[in-house]
């Protein structure tokens, strides 16, 4: 064997998640999995890998250059999954008759893509997917929105807004511009023009799409500020398929408001397009006042035609998805993310190894109590164990000796201000559910 160490290092593009970021990543899965389910969605799970002809294809020339994809052991051409409504509608497909519709279903699970790296984008990365699988109706795009709203309101923010627009809309005024053939590149490109702004985007229409330098210009004229859905339908009329998406536009905005929603979390945004090539209505994204630059943390889409690259049967669709790692990387940056990385709140220091036993019985009472407790392993100095408990970011401590244990009374240290307080044993669990009450 060799003597030569292995350097300990990630892939780039990966990243490790040490406890008090994976402590903030859990915290918002479980904030995800309760507003899901109170919608009606059920869990569901597929596999990492997939035949590459299932997702070739699905998301468009981009996504195919990024999938990792390899000959397995068996000699089969299989593709890691870039996201989760592909395998969704495979999956749909394979079980419809054990499923039935309309089927709500959440699916929370890591996805990979080689793309360029930046905050808050990784090759792997976590997708918190929701969609409702086999109706048309507008009412399950308006819950998509509403889920959207209740899951950030869930996570904690307030100032956010999901800007909607439909790409039956946005069809339309390509086919005004008589350029519809053209409409998968061009609406590409205009899906970067947040990131990367107007010049940028019509110099791509130009030279990658190949529009005329006039068409580029008419369509960056249409979907300019401004745009209203009184104007839309104006410059639209007589086009039945954007017009659908013009009164679907209305429906929503009318039962959000409705609702309770207020008018600045949801707006109408003509210039978002989606990226992906199986968008056919309704598309959201999400943005937070304090970080619009890290992109969409919560973003999706209706797909009415996708399934059909694997069944007969019609199974249109519509949800989104909430970007785990890019949300978790702007509440880092906002200061949002406890560094607590310990999922116990109480911590018992072993002062004395003669009472290693009671120590361990008094960790067991706790927990049986609701407080997650923490026994500490060695018998090192107070001070020693107090600065662990510190730096693991416990919020109390209960300590005790000999003469403790012998008189059936406790110390607890309050570990954020450092007051004491000295409690019988018949106390001890209602004294430190007010503590920790009192600091919530």
């Amino acid at each position: 064997m060799s003597d030569k160490l292995i350097t300990p290092q990630v892939l780039k593009g990966f990243r490790d998640y040490l406890p008090d970021a994976m402590m903030a990543r859990e915290r918002i899965m479980e904030t995800a999995r309760r507003v899901y389910r109170s919608y009606g969605f059920s869990p569901i799970d597929t596999p990492s890998l997939e035949y590459t002809e299932i997702l070739l294809g699905k998301g468009g020339d981009e996504t195919d250059k990024q999938m990792f994809r390899f000959t397995d052991n068996g000699n089969r051409d299989v593709s890691m999954r870039f996201d989760l409504t592909i395998p969704l509608a495979r999956f749909a497909a394979q079980h419809l008759h054990e499923i039935g519709t309309p089927f709500k279903r959440y699916h929370l699970a890591n996805v990979w893509r080689g793309e360029n790296t930046q905050r808050g984008r990784y090759r792997e990365f976590m997708q918190c997917d929701f969609d409702t699988i086999g109706t048309e109706s507008n009412a399950s795009d308006i819950e998509t929105l509403l889920v959207i709203y209740d899951l950030l309101k869930a996570i904690g923010f307030d100032d956010f807004t999901i800007r909607v627009n439909n790409r039956l809309v946005l069809n339309g005024v390509l086919a005004q511009l008589g350029i519809q053939d053209k409409s998968v590149g061009v609406l590409r490109v205009i899906d970067k023009l947040p990131k990367v702004g107007e010049a940028v985007v019509l110099d791509e229409l130009v030279s990658k799409v190949g529009l005329a330098q006039t068409e580029a210009s008419q369509i960056l004229a249409l979907l300019g500020d401004g745009v209203t859905l009184d104007s839309l339908e104006q410059s639209l009329q007589g086009n039945e398929t954007a017009m659908r998406g013009v009164s679907n536009l209305r429906q929503l905005f009318a039962t959000v408001k409705q609702a309770g929603l207020p008018d600045s979390a949801v707006q109408l945004d003509i210039r978002i397009a989606r990226g992906l090539d199986y968008y056919t209505g309704t598309i959201y994204e999400t943005f937070l006042g304090a970080m619009p630059t890290i992109g969409s943390i919560c973003s999706g889409g209706r797909y009415d035609n996708l399934a059909g690259l694997f069944t007969k049967e019609k199974l249109p669709g519509v949800g989104a998805s909430l970007g785990l790692d890019r949300l978790l990387a702007a509440m880092e940056d906002l200061g949002l993310v406890d560094k607590a990385s310990t999922p116990a709140v109480v911590f018992i220091p072993l002062f004395d190894e003669a009472y290693l036993a009671s120590y361990v019985a008094l960790g067991r009472r706790l927990r049986k109590a609701g407080f997650s407790t923490e026994v500490f392993p060695e018998s090192k100095k107070l001070g020693k164990q107090l600065q662990y408990a510190d730096r693991k970011g416990f919020r109390v401590a209960v300590i005790a000796g000999g003469d403790e244990f012998q008189e059936h009374r406790w110390q607890l240290k309050d570990l954020k201000n450092g007051t004491k307080h000295d409690v019988v044993d018949a106390q001890l669990e209602s004294a430190l559910g007010e503590l920790l009450a009192a600091k919530s």
